[in-house]
């Protein structure tokens, strides 16, 4: 297994795990949100690879003031094997080269099984409102 940076050649296999592990919405084209990420830090888009196939991912990226990921995914069949925790050293690996002092990341409420996940790797609840616009909708 390797984490490398995404290719345009990962799209059709990432978009595919993100939707076998329940990370799309409707309102969000995962397509143009693997666009936009090329556009700004795309060495911080991360995939685990095995064999050939994509396994992980996580989408991360540093403003200047916090770290984000979005977009972790493991392989169902991967689950629980530690590849979650791995993608997230290696996120807060190259968060840490890059200066930054904070991660952030969301997790939808009730997710209670991903929200221990993260706790368990050292995370906590932020006691924050998380307020959003869209400004370009997705077609």
């Amino acid at each position: 297994m390797q984490i490398r940076p995404f290719t345009r050649s990962d799209a059709d296999a990432v978009i595919a795990l993100w939707h076998e592990v329940g990370l799309t919405r409707p309102w969000n084209d995962p397509a143009a949100d693997i666009e936009r990420k090329l556009t700004t830090q795309p060495e911080l888009f991360l995939v685990a690879e095995e064999a050939g196939a994509v396994i992980g991912t996580a989408m991360v990226g540093y403003d200047g003031h916090r770290g984000w990921v979005h977009y972790l995914a493991v392989s169902p069949d991967q689950q629980g094997g530690g590849l979650g925790r791995v993608l997230m050293e290696e996120a807060e690996r190259l968060l840490i080269e890059l200066g930054c002092p904070k991660i952030n990341l969301m997790v939808r409420t009730g997710n209670d099984r991903v929200i221990g996940f993260y706790e368990a790797l050292g995370y906590g609840t932020d006691e924050v409102a998380l307020l959003s616009k869209r400004l370009i909708p997705d077609v």
